[in-house]
């Protein structure tokens, strides 16, 4: 486990010094993973992580998201960082109910 993980584990809020090492680790993708975590864009279903990205949701689970992003470039995407980071804080909004239900009503 890098150093980045066990100071989220034991940090109260995001400082800026500890935002400019997540953003020197991983780059655009930790910018925009602190992003989604910051506009309350990670939340926790029932089944599911879902981010809310600039295009869309995309689900999150383990080491797999939805965006094309990762598909095509079969790595860790701003959306895992952000769920990492969330469960590592414990900083996302949780919700009830399962996400594939409310996937099969739209």
């Amino acid at each position: 486990m890098s150093s980045i993980w066990k100071k989220l584990q034991s940090a109260d809020s995001i400082t800026p010094a500890l935002r400019d090492e997540i953003i020197r680790e991983y780059g655009v993708r930790g910018k925009k993973a602190l992003d989604a975590l910051i506009g309350g864009n990670v939340r926790k279903y029932l089944d599911f992580f879902v981010v809310t990205g600039t295009s869309g949701e995309y689900v999150v689970e383990d080491d797999f998201c939805t965006c094309s992003g990762f598909c095509f470039r079969k790595g860790e995407c701003s959306h895992i960082i952000a769920v990492r980071i969330a469960i590592a804080m414990n900083w996302y909004e949780t919700v009830p109910f399962w996400y594939q239900d409310r996937l099969a009503c739209e």
